[in-house]
């Protein structure tokens, strides 16, 4: 019998490891009872990226047999109020540097993360007025709240679905570009030192099995599980917060 090439191997690997992962993640008790005695539990697999700390990339995500509520947050505005003036401080503290151009932003890999779609968010298409780079410190929090939210979303019982990422890292030539269309974008904008990111809270990423159409979620109810977790990172004092009306976003700073 003929030895495979290397690359028909992978592609094989990749086809039935993606096929389990997604078995394992609609149905975790297929699994969940045979498991030896003291073995850790599975993980979901992630996006290469070394930067990360492996507290994030080996911290498992929770499946259990208790369905907690959803509750949402009392209010938006009350539980993530931080504006501008805090969210700049943090950001010149953690950041570095604003960049020129997305040339200049390419040079200055040794300070930042690439950051791309994985199993816990997704880059948002039309993201034109951001490059896909963040401060390792940043890079970290927006894993966390990733996998928070989908640890989150299997307790409750609700279809799991991925956060969407609309901007990250923004270059001086960015900001110029987005106030032409947008004249309320501040000049001093936080995303300009990479500790910066917006995720939707009107739009998430189905996760589907292949072939499998799954139970549609209200975005509402979705949104309400994303405030919970938020607002746990925040009273943990991981991030600055604000809720964003007209953006649709929850504008996030490390710290």
């Amino acid at each position: 019998m003929r030895r495979l090439k290397k690359s028909i191997y992978l592609s094989l690997w990749g086809t039935v490891f993606a096929v389990l992962w997604m078995v394992r993640v609609c149905h975790p008790g297929v699994t969940g009872g045979c498991k030896p005695v003291g073995e850790k539990p599975d993980t979901l697999p992630v996006a290469e990226n070394p930067e990360l700390p492996a507290s994030v990339v080996d911290r498992p995500l929770v499946f259990s047999d208790v369905r907690h509520p959803v509750r949402s947050v009392p209010s938006y505005d009350r539980c993530f109020p931080d504006l501008q003036d805090v969210q700049i401080g943090a950001a010149r503290k953690w950041g570095v540097q604003p960049v020129r151009d997305r040339r200049q932003a390419e040079e200055r890999k040794s300070e930042l993360v690439f950051v791309g779609s994985n199993p816990y968010y997704v880059m948002d298409r039309g993201m034109s007025y951001s490059i896909p780079y963040l401060v390792p410190r940043a890079a970290d929090l927006l894993q966390q709240i990733g996998r928070n939210f989908l640890d989150s979303l299997a307790v409750k019982g609700v279809p799991l679905h991925r956060i969407i990422v609309t901007s990250v890292l923004r270059s001086e030539a960015d900001v110029k570009k987005l106030q032409r269309c947008n004249p309320n974008a501040s000049p001093e904008s936080c995303h300009r030192f990479g500790t910066t990111f917006d995720i939707a809270y009107n739009r998430y990423n189905t996760v589907s099995p292949p072939g499998e159409h799954r139970r549609e979620v209200r975005n509402d109810t979705l949104k309400y599980v994303l405030s919970e977790v938020l607002r746990d990172i925040r009273e943990q004092q991981r991030c600055y917060i604000k809720y964003e009306v007209k953006q649709a976003c929850f504008h996030i700073t490390t710290r």
